[in-house]
């Protein structure tokens, strides 16, 4: 038996007040874990451009622009 069928058939035999409360805590855990990949997300950015603010700039604006003859 497949590991959500099982957890389907825990639940089923709950009284839906029970259900309820399982349902409370698996929200719970779903916003847990988007808030977490949000934060390691913010993590790993950070340390990805950590120090690019002390390396001389190798471009201006004006080497950005396209110039029409």
């Amino acid at each position: 038996m497949m590991l959500n069928e099982k957890i389907q058939e825990y639940i089923q035999k709950l009284p839906p007040s029970l259900q309820q409360e399982v349902m409370d805590y698996l929200e719970f855990l779903i916003a847990k874990t988007e808030r977490e990949d949000k934060e390691w997300s913010r993590f790993s950015l950070s340390s990805a451009i950590r120090g690019m603010e002390d390396e001389p700039e190798l471009y201006t604006v004006a080497d950005l622009k396209v110039k029409y003859s």
